[in-house]
């Protein structure tokens, strides 16, 4: 749950209070081979089955998996349990794959990792109407331990048009003991806007003091051609009161098509 207010300037404040979501997460294991899961999730107003998908490993190497279930693709996850700070920058329903309906097969070693997707749409739709199927492609390395780059590339085509949708994400991160680190990368074409082109990147830094404090810092900025554009810098103190509790503050300063927003947020996790 949390506590959040925004200013706009010119346009007033707002605040809210309350539970974000509830999430129960399942899985089970069959055989070693043969696994299922199953995300359940409440945001405040209805419960909705994030995932359902069932995996089978072919060999040490390679698996495959279908149903529903999140994108690979992008730094920042879906869940705010993932994230570093309380917000995320804003921009993953451009860039990011999302939510998914389709197969998906994924080959990977200790450094070297390839994934493909075919599934109904890139944007999350549970439409089986779909008229082409979306494809999702990662390459993955981890040359060390504590480094790691992804790339992506995504397409669909948009219905009823000859335009296609085209997503790249690229990020690197590196992590070691306390400190954290990682540069974000996208470009889109038609994701959002029909003809538009879109870019965005992020770099953020994350150190975890011992004493059971952290602290994350991030910038973001991207672009929508003709629509939007937008930057911002969060800074996040974090505290881990608990093995189950951690409470996430965050003050956040951006500029949205050169008007000025400025945030402020406590935020409360408990994981089971």
């Amino acid at each position: 749950m949390s506590w959040y207010y925004a200013d706009v300037d010119g346009a007033g404040s707002e605040q809210s209070f309350g539970v974000d979501q509830f999430e129960l997460d399942f899985s089970y294991d069959f055989d070693g081979k043969l696994k299922a899961y199953v995300d359940i999730d409440h945001d405040g107003d209805q419960f909705d089955v994030e995932q359902a998908y069932v995996t089978y490993a072919v060999s040490d190497n390679f698996s495959a998996k279908a149903g529903r279930f999140l994108s690979y693709s992008g730094w920042e996850t879906a869940e705010p349990t993932g994230l570093y700070q309380y917000s995320g920058t804003g921009y993953a329903s451009i860039f990011y794959g999302g939510y998914q309906e389709g197969i998906s097969g994924l080959y990977s070693t200790d450094t070297f990792s390839a994934a493909v997707s075919i599934v109904n749409d890139l944007a999350g739709s549970s439409d089986r109407a779909s008229e082409t199927p979306a494809i999702e492609t990662m390459l993955a390395f981890t040359p060390v331990e504590s480094v790691t780059v992804k790339a992506f590339y995504s397409f669909d085509k948009l219905e009823g048009t000859d335009e296609t949708i085209k997503l790249f994400n690229l990020w690197g991160a590196y992590s070691a003991d306390a400190l954290t680190l990682a540069v974000e990368y996208n470009k889109a074409d038609n994701s959002v806007f029909e003809g538009s082109e879109a870019d965005g990147y992020l770099a953020m830094a994350n150190y975890s003091f011992a004493n059971g404090w952290g602290l994350t810092g991030r910038y973001h900025s991207f672009d929508v051609d003709g629509f939007l554009e937008e930057s911002g810098i969060t800074i996040s103190p974090s505290y881990t009161v608990s093995d189950n509790l951690l409470l996430v503050f965050e003050y956040r300063m951006d500029e949205i098509n050169d008007v000025d927003v400025n945030s402020a947020a406590i935020e409360a996790l408990i994981t089971f």
